[in-house]
């Protein structure tokens, strides 16, 4: 009867738990400036006062070069390693039952909860020349503490979570019947892996990735103590931006923030342009 009732035309109009649009677009665009927004503006807005000429030296200092390469450079490498071992860990996780697998699956967390200088403290410990590990390597000549090896190594430990609890939820929906299918249809492990598995995979590991990497670019607490603070070998940028603050070098500071800012929104916006392309390119995520 009701639908008797509606006329041609009508349009049913969906109802909503959450305010209307206007509404909740306003919040969120308020919220998201006083959080995030006004104080990026504002370090950038400090570093604009020095002067292009000014900033420029202070951002091509061989010191502050040096200290964002290791920064940058470091959290590549280590989200390249967390990608492959957290989607391997992602995949036992999900497609394996063994005993201790829930106290595997706890443990990946286990960077969450733990504060950072407490891990930064424990793995200086281990990997130290007379640590548990670090004299496994030390006969050989390898040290790892004190070393940008050690930063490595923290920031693989900080960022690992982040991909497996990306890609783990979706390794999840993926349905045993499609690679039961691939495998009638000819295709051998290595085929139904990279044809199949990976391409669906593909966006939660670079968001995996993404993730993992700014995690890294900022790490601060968990690597000082293991790193070694050594100019122009093991220092990080942001080691050198609180260096520059206790030398109430505000303006230097910033300007440092400022180029931390600039790279890590590039890098970024490319994942996220990368992401987009393999959503509409395999057909996931749409």
């Amino acid at each position: 009867m009701t639908a008797g009732l509606a006329r041609p035309g009508w349009r049913m109009k969906r109802l909503s738990v959450l305010p209307g649009f206007g509404l909740t677009l306003g919040f969120a665009l308020v919220y998201l400036s006083m959080i995030v927004l006004i104080p990026l503006a504002g370090v950038v807005w400090r570093s604009a006062s020095l002067g292009w000429p000014e900033f420029w030296r202070i951002a091509t200092d061989p010191r502050t070069l040096n200290a964002l390469k290791i920064s940058f450079g470091g959290a590549f490498i280590a989200a390249l390693v967390n990608v492959v071992f957290g989607t391997l860990i992602a995949w036992v996780l999900v497609r394996y039952r063994f005993p201790g697998r829930r106290l595997i699956d706890a443990m990946v967390d286990l960077p969450f909860a733990l504060p950072t200088a407490v891990a930064g403290i424990a793995l200086a410990t281990l990997y130290a020349p007379n640590g548990w590990i670090g004299s496994l390597f030390a006969p050989f000549g390898v040290k790892i503490a004190f070393t940008p090896l050690g930063i490595l190594i923290a920031l693989i430990f900080i960022g690992l979570p982040f991909v497996v609890r990306t890609v783990q939820p979706v390794m999840e929906e993926i349905d045993r019947e499609v690679e039961e299918a691939a495998a009638t249809l000819g295709a051998d492990r290595p085929q139904t892996v990279w044809r199949v598995i990976l391409p669906g995979l593909a966006p939660a590991i670079l968001t995996g990735f993404a993730l993992a990497f700014a995690r890294a670019v900022g790490e601060y607490g968990s690597v000082i103590f293991i790193a070694g603070n050594i100019p122009y070998v093991s220092e990080i940028a942001p080691l050198l931006i609180v260096i520059r603050l206790e030398e109430y070098n505000y303006a230097a500071a910033t300007a440092i923030a400022s180029v931390m800012l600039a790279i890590s929104f590039a890098v970024l916006l490319v994942i996220n342009l990368i992401q987009a392309w393999s959503r509409r390119r395999f057909g996931y995520g749409s």
